[in-house]
């Protein structure tokens, strides 16, 4: 038997072994009738829950057309196994990682415990006094899963055509479980060191973007440059980035507005800066290359309208219309400019990742504290 089969057959049996405990595991699904749940509520955290989800295919697309075409229907393919992936890894203690009992000091969590949910167990219909006010818990511990699904994801696009199946199976693994969740818990449980310093993260500037973007950076110095890096690698196909773009910009609403954890006047804001950051961006991306004596291309456009969400992400439910202009302006000609000097170095980040995610979520963050 060769040594790669019995590594497939050690990861089945363990899928196997799981599965069976999830049968056998005592997890009720009780709180249907609970008084607290807001119908408007519940019925705007399932769209974005939705909405949030179909970012992943979106991404998909977005780096698929992006990449040389030799490559684009493994890079695609590293997106989707990532909805499957992420989402066994957060049933069975991811979620518990993130936002679970918390292990450490009092105003100083560190991390979740992992047996607190542990195959979603007390992940109910019932609602949470902290996480989950108005709507069941189960449908928040969903919510949050769609984002630890596309940030393994977000980071594929600096390792593109140069990793193998197997390694990048236990790189989302190992990262989403000592990296995003911890992360995760650090901002957003009420116990997390960084939430009780007054760090503001209104959707995951940093538990998303700004990890996305550093592992991006460090994956890209760790594997080394392409054989053909140097070389001008024509994208696969224009019209696929566009449509990734779309339907990223499309589902970042539920990402951005969901985070709002119900139908109110935040939700509306968060919406209404989310989409006035990424017009803003995209037209300053655009209007710097021309600047620099470029044409207008649909390459640009896409990337400066992610690099506007990124930039959004942090901040959206807490700045003004005016501010999320700016915020979407100063970091889409940052990006470009960080795109343009990653270019003459030897630093081998096929996609860009850490110039667009990695300084759009910096720059978005440290003008959340200005604006905020």
């Amino acid at each position: 038997m060769k040594k790669s089969n019995l590594s497939w057959i050690i990861i089945l049996s363990l899928l196997i072994l799981f599965s069976i405990i999830g049968v056998f595991y005592p997890s009720g699904f009780g709180g249907l009738d609970d008084p607290a749940i807001h119908s408007g509520d519940v019925a705007w955290m399932l769209t974005a829950t939705a909405l949030v989800l179909l970012m992943t295919p979106g991404l998909a697309f977005f780096y698929g057309g992006m990449i040389h075409s030799k490559n684009i229907l493994s890079t695609m393919l590293q997106s989707f196994i990532a909805m499957g992936a992420v989402s066994v890894i957060w049933v069975i203690c991811g979620f518990s990682l993130a936002f679970g009992e918390s292990i450490g000091p009092d105003g100083f969590g560190l991390v979740g415990n992992p047996f607190t949910y542990f195959m979603f167990n007390g992940v109910t219909g019932a609602t949470h006094p902290d996480l989950a006010p108005t709507f069941p818990f189960a449908l928040f511990a969903m919510f949050q899963l769609k984002f630890a699904i596309i940030t393994p994801a977000l980071i594929t696009g600096s390792f593109a055509g140069r990793v193998r199946f197997r390694s990048y199976l236990l790189f989302m693994v190992l990262f989403t479980l000592f990296i995003y969740s911890p992360l995760a818990h650090w901002t957003w449980h009420p116990n997390g060191f960084l939430r009780n310093w007054g760090v503001l993260d209104f959707a995951g500037g940093t538990v998303v973007h700004m990890s996305a973007g550093f592992a991006a950076l460090a994956g890209a110095i760790f594997l080394g440059k392409r054989k053909d890096f140097g070389t001008e690698v024509r994208p696969a196909n224009i019209p696929f980035v566009l449509l990734g773009a779309g339907m990223l910009w499309f589902g970042w609403f539920g990402f951005n507005a969901g985070s709002a954890l119900g139908a109110n006047s935040t939700a509306a804001l968060a919406l209404m800066n989310t989409n006035t950051a990424s017009a803003a961006a995209m037209l300053a991306y655009l209007f710097y290359d021309m600047a620099k004596g470029k044409k207008p291309s649909g390459m640009g456009a896409s990337i400066g309208l992610v690099v506007g969400l990124v930039a959004i992400t942090p901040a959206a439910g807490f700045v003004n219309v005016g501010a999320s202009i700016f915020i979407g302006v100063a970091a889409s000609i940052i990006s470009n400019y960080a795109i343009e000097l990653r270019s003459k170095t030897r630093l081998d980040d096929t996609l860009d990742v850490f110039p667009a995610h990695g300084m759009g979520g910096i720059v978005g963050m440290l003008l959340t504290a200005v604006f905020a």
